[in-house]
């Protein structure tokens, strides 16, 4: 069970690193939660990108003290998933930039 938080928060990593990568290169948020976040954070937009991943963190620590494995299994695949499309999404930028 101890690994699936480790995964869990590598992965929360992972996304906000690239959803830092997008925001770099002026591409949109997608997720309406972190857009607000973005919006309305007091003192960097950042700001908000590491609040909203600090939450992300505590209800993985919360599914991870009440026994939740299952859960944070789909859910890892599902972070993991998108991890994988955006970097897909700045590999392909990347080369459309430089092509």
């Amino acid at each position: 069970m101890n690994q699936l938080l480790i995964q869990y928060s590598y992965l929360q990593v992972l996304d906000f690193l690239t959803t830092v990568a997008f925001l770099l290169h002026g591409v949109e948020e997608a997720n309406p939660l972190v857009r607000v976040a973005l919006r309305y954070s007091s003192s960097h937009p950042f700001t908000g990108l590491l609040v909203v991943k600090a939450l992300a963190i505590g209800m993985g620590l919360c599914c991870w003290h009440r026994g939740r494995g299952k859960l944070l299994v789909r859910i890892n695949i599902l972070f993991a998933t998108v991890v994988a499309w955006n970097l897909a999404a700045l590999i392909v930028a990347s080369l459309k930039l430089g092509g």
